[in-house]
């Protein structure tokens, strides 16, 4: 490939300043609360992590992004948490409602407003999914932001369930992404797990498979079809793993689905068949990164529709190691220029309804 395409970063990181989000926070907490963290921990496999490689984990601000992304030839970056991750595991719904707000005002007045390559992705309380609906609501239509994140772990139900379906309907009238993420590993088998690397080698694509499966059989997708849902940081390979089981799953044990509220097939149709048709349609995301093994043969399996690329900066990675992830994509020869300019870009312009002239504007320093 001749010139490498702009590149949307579609799963990017901050670290949070807790004393900066804390300035948000109601006054009937910060007038008599202690000023600790305001999430929870992620989990107790976190520690000891084990060496990360050198560079990683760089405290970073608005200033460290900027750089890193104009040193990589990033455009824009959609922002997502890294303590907020644990999001779901707040219990006190008072709690969650109160930091979903404060998070996302300080996101707005921290990065959005900092510089327009920034954008910036909602957390919502499904605690009280009647609070999660005024909260996406507020963030796309006041805060200008590009949707909700929705933790894989933590809430008391899979994402499929019915009673998060107030939140998928003012996504499908907002028309605006909802996307699923990572980073949280309890209950999901794992908590026994002695070697961080295992947790999180399984962790990521765990939760995807969970959630995906819910949306999956209990048709979410076809239900809200304005949505656009992403599923992040876990790589390709659990899509793969969705579409061989699923099938002969479903054949096996087709549910009776008294209710006529289940996924149903018309004869001579796979549930594989079915995820496409919704990717086709525009309805599912998945993020990955540039030296994803078997990123050529999911695209071979899908088509390059779904994938959108994630640096996941400034976690395990720094500018160097994510450009060289960006050239090894650019170098795989299984995938074509139309399929590098559709991962590097266009889908994520499409994922987070990012316009192209938007996408590429010029990294210009707000005030």
């Amino acid at each position: 490939m001749g010139k490498s395409p702009a590149i949307i970063d579609a799963d990017g990181h901050i670290f949070e300043d807790h004393s900066g989000i804390w300035k948000f926070m109601p006054a009937v907490f910060s007038e008599t609360s202690r000023r600790t963290a305001v999430f929870p921990g992620l989990d107790h496999l976190h520690t000891p992590v084990g060496r990360t490689p050198p560079g990683s984990f760089a405290p970073v601000g608005p200033d460290g992004w900027l750089e890193f992304a104009a040193a990589v030839g990033i455009k824009a970056a959609v922002l997502y948490p890294t303590n907020g991750l644990a999001f779901g595991r707040i219990t006190d719904v008072d709690w969650a409602i109160a930091v979903a707000r404060a998070y996302n005002d300080w996101l707005h007045d921290a990065y959005l407003r900092r510089s327009p390559c920034f954008k910036g992705m909602a957390l919502v309380p499904l605690q009280e999914p009647e609070a999660a609906v005024a909260e996406l609501r507020r963030a796309v239509s006041e805060l200008g932001m590009c949707g909700g994140m929705l933790p894989s772990t933590g809430l008391k139900a899979h994402l499929g369930a019915k009673e998060f379906w107030p939140l998928y309907a003012e996504a499908d009238r907002l028309g605006c992404a909802l996307a699923i993420h990572g980073g949280s590993h309890n209950g999901l088998g794992l908590d026994t797990m002695d070697v961080f690397a295992a947790a999180h080698a399984l962790g990521h694509p765990f939760g995807m498979l969970v959630n995906f499966a819910g949306m999956v059989f209990h048709r979410v997708f076809e239900r809200f079809p304005n949505v656009r849902f992403g599923f992040l940081e876990a790589g390709v390979a659990w899509l793969l793993l969705a579409l061989e089981r699923f099938d002969g799953s479903f054949a096996g044990f087709t549910p009776f689905d008294v209710r006529q509220e289940l996924l149903r097939l018309e004869p001579g149709r796979k549930v594989s068949d079915y995820i496409v048709e919704q990717i086709r349609a525009g309805r599912i995301f998945v993020g990955c990164e540039g030296d994803e093994p078997l990123l050529a043969q999911a695209v071979k399996a899908v088509g390059a529709e779904p994938f959108v690329f994630s640096s996941d900066f400034p976690h395990e990675v720094n500018a160097e190691s994510c450009r060289e992830e960006v050239d090894e994509l650019l170098a795989n020869n299984a995938l074509t220029e139309q399929d590098l300019e559709a991962i590097l870009s266009r889908n994520a312009e499409r994922l987070y309804g990012l316009a192209p002239s938007e996408a590429g504007a010029s990294r210009k320093e707000g005030k």
